[in-house]
């Protein structure tokens, strides 16, 4: 038996396992999200619970159980991945498209009425559970969140992170642990709040100055953290924090609690005091019957804010950060094609392994930001693709190689996409290249109002794109950290986002752009630069934006048709390649200089 159909095997035998759960316990449908109780995009073993009931294991997707049906919700980022790994199990796909019903509705229509709808309510949102919740009880559903049915089943749970927790120092910390607690305290006295609650742990290690690898690619550690004007709590799993830390953090007023702690201490915040939480980042099983007769405020957290707008002092160390990283993909591009030269063999394993032991040559690298995207010809079509030692393209012939990666470093986070000519590439994927670069160059020099909603910017760089009726399924940018997340909130470029006030664009933020191009079968393009929101000016139309280009490494002008690119672009894109050669050739010396010059040359 193959290894897909051993899976196959095992998804189909857990399905039968939960079903008699839920029949035991009265439940005509089991929802399963991709979440945990801190609502975070990639999750803790613990927690993959949608992964291993379904085997699909893309890192979003939603997954429902009945009695005579089995769906698994997922973006187009995900369908081919998805078609894959659930070939020969009963779990059928659906498709999730702008305007189509989503799980959510799919279960407020089709759920029995009168029936049992269950979630563990330990990993959902607050705000989603309050939504559903209305929805069923319409129909007279129960919606049933005080048990994790899948605990009676799973019988080799992974067990919860114990990696330590370590400080982020200065000079990268810019901000003291203590100036940051005190401003979110003025944050809560003019929100009228006396606690605030904090669930995301993305906030928690940037609040605190902490990181962790509790979860792979995101600095961060299991926890939960509950502030008053004279308390900060940090709740976590005690054997990870070592004794100097300890002094540490009691000397700068905060007090250790044990994680399974948390829900005791929310239940003793006293009746009438009020506690500012934001609904979509917490969970209803933590909220729905802890908290009883306190004020709720919700609403953002302001640590979310905050730690997207990066300081000035940041900006220089996330600068050099850009340098060292882009000279790290200058030696690794300077090695591939040397390699390729001699004949010897690579595969998209090759590029990876390569990649990021060059990334880890460089000064203040920490991890990479996220599993490294190396997709030859048609894999590239899968925008979340990702080689396995069984399934692998050897990079041979002719074609288009998408470079999708990133890495963590104590100054900075970055995220990058390149495309490499293999051999000859086609007329038609150059076209593809092209036009999706004319989609960078436009978002990359657009100016905007401080404050317009972020996902209003789609637009701009799928106007060149949508031109000629040619379209990509994914957001064309996301937030991204100070050491941190690599994909991080509030803002979002992406039109199928709600365009929420607290998407709002501010000076200090980091943004990804990155459009594509994916043709099932054939082959995938997409092109990624972050930038930075700065200020530009003001003028009797009030104060404008403009971002600066952060990333630095060439874009491969032999994936173009160049002619089809207009003199400003042009100007922009030997603008761009100057200051990339100006930048990272201080940081290079042989082969990897010479490629740089070589690939910076003006078109």
């Amino acid at each position: 038996m193959n290894t897909q159909s051993s899976t196959q095997e095992a998804v189909n035998t857990r399905l039968a396992r939960i079903r008699e759960v839920m029949q035991r316990e009265g439940v005509d449908a089991l929802l399963v999200p991709s979440a945990d109780p801190h609502l975070s995009e990639y999750l803790p073993g613990y927690w993959q619970a949608r992964q291993w009931l379904s085997g699909f294991h893309g890192s979003v997707g939603t997954l429902i159980v009945t009695a005579d049906f089995a769906g698994l919700w997922a973006d187009s980022r995900y369908w081919e991945q998805a078609e894959k790994e659930l070939a020969g199990s009963t779990i059928e796909l659906v498709k999730l498209q702008p305007g189509q019903p989503g799980p959510l509705d799919w279960l407020a229509e089709q759920a029995p009425e009168g029936g049992v709808v269950a979630v563990d309510g330990a990993v959902m949102a607050l705000a989603s559970a309050r939504q559903l919740g209305e929805r069923l009880k319409a129909r007279s559903i129960q919606l049933f969140t005080e048990k994790d049915l899948l605990a009676q089943v799973w019988d080799e749970r992974p067990a919860l992170p114990t990696n330590p927790v370590y400080q982020h120092l200065p000079p990268e910390a810019t901000v003291s642990r203590a100036e940051k607690l005190a401003n979110l305290r003025q944050t809560l006295r003019e929100r009228g709040a006396d606690w605030h609650f904090i669930a995301t742990l993305d906030d928690i290690a940037w609040l605190f100055n902490l990181r962790g690898s509790d979860v792979s690619y995101n600095p961060v550690f299991v926890s939960f953290a509950l502030i008053s004007q004279d308390q900060a709590t940090l709740f976590v799993d005690l054997r990870k924090i070592d004794e100097h830390l300890r002094h540490v953090l009691k000397v700068d007023g905060i007090t250790l609690r044990d994680y399974a702690e948390v829900g005791p201490a929310l239940a003793a915040i006293p009746a009438g005091a009020s506690l500012l939480l934001d609904p979509a980042r917490v969970t209803s099983g933590l909220l729905g019957n802890t908290v009883k007769g306190v004020r709720l405020i919700e609403g953002l957290n302001p640590t979310t804010l905050s730690k997207s707008c990066k300081s000035t002092a940041d900006l220089g160390h996330i600068r050099n950060v850009m340098e060292q990283d882009g000279a790290a993909l200058c030696e690794f591009f300077a090695w591939f094609e040397a390699a390729r030269e001699r004949g010897e063999p690579v595969t998209e394993l090759t590029v990876d392994e390569q990649l990021s032991a060059a990334r880890a040559r460089r000064p203040g690298f920490v991890s990479l930001s996220f599993s490294t995207i190396a997709a030859f010809n048609a894999n590239g079509a899968m925008p979340h693709y990702r080689a396995t030692d069984e399934s692998h393209a050897r990079i041979e012939g002719d074609g288009l190689l998408l470079i999708d990666s990133g890495g963590q470093y104590l100054g900075g986070t970055t995220d990058i996409t390149r495309m490499v000519p293999i051999g000859n590439p086609t007329v038609e994927q150059k076209r593809d290249c092209t036009r999706v670069l004319k989609g960078v160059i436009a978002l990359s020099r657009a100016r905007f109002p401080r404050g317009i909603l972020s996902p209003l910017l789609d637009a701009i760089a799928r106007a060149p794109i949508w031109a000629e009726q040619v379209d990509y399924g994914h957001g064309t940018g996301h937030g991204v950290g100070y050491f941190m997340n690599v994909h991080e909130g509030p803002q979002v470029i992406a039109y199928q986002a709600v365009a929420a006030a607290q998407t709002a664009m501010q000076a200090g933020m980091i943004t990804s752009i990155e459009p594509g191009t994916y043709r099932p079968g054939e082959w995938g393009v997409r092109i990624e630069n972050l930038v930075f929101n700065r200020e530009v000016g003001k003028s009797a139309f009030g104060d404008f934006l403009e971002f600066e280009t952060l990333t630095l490494c060439p874009i491969d002008t032999r994936c173009l048709l160049t002619e089809r690119l207009g003199s400003e672009e042009r100007d922009w894109l030997n603008g761009y390649h100057a200051q990339v050669r100006e930048r990272l050739a201080p940081l290079l010396e042989g082969a990897a200089l010479q490629w740089l010059q070589q690939r910076t040359a003006a078109i």
